[in-house]
């Protein structure tokens, strides 16, 4: 999705987006992942030019079926990343090319990306995109995405405030972290 004139430009602000066919269709509340895309599309519209480029890399890479299998190992007690490794899978599966061109192709000089993922701003530099900052995606956790969002920080190095996981009262009455 292209907004303004961004053909040539430098330092375009662009969103890499993931498809997240749990959140942003069905409504889950277990991730960020529509509220980032939201939040992009607005930051893009504001700054106006840029670009969100929507990869169909569902579940980090590893596909609709496999994310529903690593749903409900979370409900077991894994998080994401020791779900995807008990499935066998790796912990991000996402590759870049297609963004890369997608950008050569509108003969974008820079960007700057917006992300918390440092091993994305990686990612495409190693595929000749040049990165020249990166703009911080932080939706503020709900209940149910919390402990989520902190296994990205803690576990993969994403770029996300510290905070602390909001409780869940279930209807016996007890309380559970929520994944």
């Amino acid at each position: 999705m292209v907004f303004g004139d961004i053909r040539g430009a430098s330092d375009l602000p662009i969103r890499i987006h993931s498809e997240c066919m749990t959140s942003e269709v069905f409504g889950s509340l277990k991730c960020d992942c529509k509220e980032q895309l939201d939040a992009a599309l607005t930051e893009v519209a504001l700054r106006g030019a840029g670009a969100v480029l929507y990869l169909r890399q569902e579940g980090r890479g590893i596909g609709l079926a496999n994310k529903i299998r690593a749903y409900e190992l979370q409900a077991k007690g894994a998080d994401t990343v020791d779900a995807n490794r008990l499935l066998g899978l790796p912990d991000d599966a996402r590759e870049y090319h297609s963004a890369a061109h997608m950008l050569e192709y509108f003969d974008v000089q820079s960007v700057q990306l917006m992300t918390n993922n440092p091993a994305k701003v990686d990612a495409l530099r190693s595929l000749g995109v040049e990165v020249t900052g990166r703009l911080p995606v932080v939706v503020a956790p709900n209940p149910f995405s919390a402990r989520y969002l902190e296994t990205k920080r803690a576990r993969m190095a994403h770029e996300l405030p510290l905070r602390t996981v909001p409780s869940v009262v279930d209807a016996s009455g007890g309380s559970e972290a929520a994944e």
